[in-house]
């Protein structure tokens, strides 16, 4: 048994899905597509770290749960692959970017060792797990006119992201627990997430004439720093002797989200989905809520 599910979700990528699919907020729409660009090469490279590290396992249950989330991870970046193929179409600068991704996880496999690459798997899946904390709490911010599969893609790579929060650290634990190696690795895995979607976003908003907007530049600066004091601390406190990933609070809407994954059909509810949708996957329009109780349950934190 693993409490790690795979989901192979099936998402329509149509050839017209538009890069810029925040028509609201754009520069939303920009950091996303260019945190997206890394997918292909940044999971590979833990994808590996951990795999590699099989063989040192001797807990079964982790070795069955390092195996289920390696089935989500390579479901991750077969999607993530898709959407950037339509991303590249469009702003073919965007081939740079992904250059400079290449050679730098390429620098990383051949001079770090595999020491450092699964301590930068588990700090990235720290990272990761506080993004997904900050996105849960402001997506009505952000995602509000969205269109609906990258929007789709990224809540739900993310929810999958809280689900195996503990894989990589006990990997991590199991096979070095050097946290002085974890530190430096994390830091690493945070620089180049922030350099590059830096890079990603100057091209997008360079392309829609963006660039010199002064409003763009204070939501990107609103939304990093917002993004920045929940990602720092949680990853300080993955630094100490004590930590635990079990001992974090989940996000609150996540899991209830994924908890209404069509096995059949491989597909989810839209994110702005009334609750009952989760709640109550049966119910039809003959037999609707209750007036007002949607406004109730959204209101309480759903």
């Amino acid at each position: 048994m693993t409490t790690v599910p795979h989901r192979p979700i099936h998402l329509e990528w149509r050839d017209d899905t538009r890069a810029r699919w925040q028509p609201l907020k754009p520069e939303f729409a920009a950091a996303v597509n260019a945190l997206s660009l890394g997918m292909p090469y940044g999971e590979p490279y833990v994808m590996k770290a951990v795999r590699d590290a099989l063989p040192a396992i001797e807990d079964d249950v982790l070795e069955l749960e390092v195996r289920a989330y390696l089935e989500q991870e390579r479901e991750h970046s077969r999607q993530h692959r898709r959407f950037n193929e339509l991303l590249v179409a469009q702003h073919p600068a965007l081939r740079h970017v992904e250059r400079w991704l290449k050679w730098s996880y390429g620098v990383l496999s051949r001079r770090m060792g595999r020491r450092f690459a699964i301590s930068y798997a588990a700090g990235f899946e720290a990272t990761a797990f506080a993004a997904a904390r900050w996105m849960d709490s402001n997506r009505h911010e952000l995602f509000l006119g969205a269109d609906p599969e990258p929007a789709t893609l990224v809540l739900w790579h993310l929810a999958e992201e809280v689900e195996h929060k503990t894989v990589a650290h006990d990997v991590w634990a199991a096979v070095d627990g050097n946290r002085l190696r974890y530190g430096a690795a994390m830091a690493v895995c945070f620089t180049m997430l922030v350099w590059f979607i830096f890079c990603g976003v100057v091209v997008q908003l360079t392309a829609w004439r963006r660039i010199l907007n002064p409003v763009a530049w204070f939501r990107l600066w609103k939304w990093g720093l917002g993004f920045a004091f929940e990602v720092v601390p949680t990853m300080a406190v993955t630094l100490l002797r004590s930590h635990d990933p079990r001992n974090q609070a989940n996000p609150s809407w996540m899991p209830l989200w994924l908890s209404a994954y069509d096995t059949e059909a491989n597909t989810i509810p839209p994110w702005d989905a009334p609750l009952d949708a989760y709640l109550c996957p049966d119910l039809t329009p003959e037999a609707p809520a209750p007036s007002g109780q949607d406004e109730r349950l959204g209101a309480s934190g759903a």
